[in-house]
Order: structure tokens, then C-alpha cells, then sequence
């Protein structure tokens, strides 16, 4: 009998794939944060899913606070973001905690959440923080930088990056992303709105090794719509090109093997 290789079964990795362990217990997570326990699960399916569960990464978290932003604020879609970016974190590390950058023209702030205080902190923060300006990318990323290189982590950096449009200087994005890549950060690039995003395209594609030793970005566009997006497709979404990078890391002696 003719077997039609065009028809491929359904996989639910939620049951066929088995991780390493996370950073943090579900015991730990359900009784600190019961409210991410769902979010802590549909992340490390999509980690073993991508082959990187039991990876170890400090995880942090970058605003966009542009004028264009206030909807996302209000609609509660970046206070979602900072949820599953924190479910995400205690996966991979065991401190519970995500540094959060806000940023418009400079760096308007800077702040923490963690499983002990997440639930409707973003807002008050944003709030907290005044006029929202323009979007200037490269002072957000070397804020993350500077914090990565004064902690001494020994684990890479994997910073969510959310924007809802391109920087007002691109030269200097492109400048900071190229020269980080030496460094054992990865930057995922998270498109709110509308916008075509041809920058951040041409930002995630920049020629290895013309440009930068290693490709240390990713993008995708989340939409008009980000809280429409299902966390189990965010998840994909933002692990999509952190297993690429984190071997051409490795083998560039950039991250430990």
C-alpha cells in the first residue's frame, strides 16, 4: 500500500517532548505567582519544542514608550507582554526576576518585576515615568549592556525587545546591535501595530560576517492586535531564532559550551 507522506500527524508536544528541568519548580511558581502558572507550562512546551529546555539565560524586558505606545498601555497589552516574558524567565532563571528597561528618546526608567510582584505594575511604572518622547532604540540597548556586563551573569542574555516602530536614529541601532554581537546577548525584536517594519527587518538580516560575527537578533510582528496572539504562538514566535543563534555562539566561543 502507497503511503502519502503528504499527510503528517499532529504532535502535541505537551506530551511527546520531555525538558530538562526549569530553572524554577512548578511547585515554586504555583505557589509564588499562581496567576503564571498556564504561561510557565505553554513556555517550556515551546522551549523543548525548540530544543532548548533546560537552557539557562538571564531574561530582560524593553519597553517602548514613544507617544505612538499609549494605546498599548492602555489596552493592557504590554502589561501582558511583561507576564509571559516573566513565565518565560522562570523557565530559564532561578532568580525570578526581569529587568525592565522603559525607553522613548532616552531611557525613561528602569525597574524590576519578578514572581513576587508582577500583577498590574506595569501601567503605575509607565505612569510613574512622565512624557513620552521619540524612539530611540540604541540608548534601551546599552542600558541592557551596561546591566548585563555589571552583574556577571555567566549565562547568556536573552532581552525581549518591544517597539512599535523604527528609531529615530538607525545608524546608531545598527552601530550597538553589531558591535553587542561579540557579547553573549540575544535580541528579540517584538513589532507592535501596524507598521511594515522594514527597519527591524533589515535589522534582524544585517550580513554575518559582514556586519556582526554572529547573528544575534530576531523579529517578528505581533500585530495590531498583540493580546489577540496566543501565547503558545508568542512563545514560538520569540524562541523561533535563540537555538540558531545560541550554537553559532557557542561555536564562536561567544557563549560557554
Amino acid at each position: 500500500m502507497a503511503i502519502d507522506y503528504r499527510k503528517r500527524p499532529k504532535v502535541d508536544y505537551s506530551k511527546q517532548v520531555k525538558a530538562p528541568p526549569a530553572a524554577i519548580s512548578l511547585e515554586k511558581v504555583a505557589a509564588r505567582a499562581p496567576g503564571l502558572v498556564s504561561l510557565y507550562k505553554t513556555a517550556a512546551v515551546s522551549l523543548a519544542k525548540h530544543d532548548v529546555g533546560g537552557q539557562r539565560a538571564a531574561v530582560y524586558l524593553v519597553l517602548d514608550r514613544s507617544g505612538s505606545m499609549r494605546p498599548y498601555y492602555r489596552d493592557g497589552s504590554v502589561q501582558r507582554l511583561a507576564e509571559q516574558t516573566l513565565a518565560l524567565a522562570a523557565n530559564l532563571d532561578d532568580d525570578g526576576v526581569v529587568p525592565v528597561v522603559f525607553f522613548s528618546t532616552l531611557v525613561d526608567g528602569t525597574a524590576e518585576i519578578s514572581l513576587d510582584a508582577y500583577q498590574d505594575r506595569i501601567n503605575p511604572l509607565h505612569d510613574s515615568m512622565g512624557h513620552m518622547g521619540r524612539t530611540s532604540y540604541h540608548v534601551a540597548m546599552q542600558a541592557v549592556i551596561d546591566h548585563y556586563q555589571s552583574c556577571g551573569a555567566d549565562d547568556p542574555a536573552f532581552v525581549v525587545f518591544q517597539t512599535d516602530g523604527s528609531p529615530t536614529s538607525r545608524p546608531a541601532a545598527e552601530h550597538v546591535l553589531c558591535t553587542a554581537a561579540k557579547l553573549p546577548i540575544f535580541w528579540q525584536f517584538v513589532g507592535f501595530g501596524n507598521d511594515e517594519f522594514r527597519f527591524l527587518r533589515k535589522l534582524d538580516d544585517l550580513p554575518v560576517p559582514g556586519r556582526r560575527i554572529v547573528d544575534n537578533a530576531g523579529f517578528f510582528a505581533a500585530g495590531p492586535s498583540p493580546k489577540a496572539l496566543s501565547d503558545a504562538d508568542l512563545y514560538d514566535q520569540l524562541l523561533q531564532e535563540f537555538p540558531l543563534w545560541l550554537a553559532a555562539a557557542r561555536t564562536a566561543g561567544i557563549v560557554k559550551s
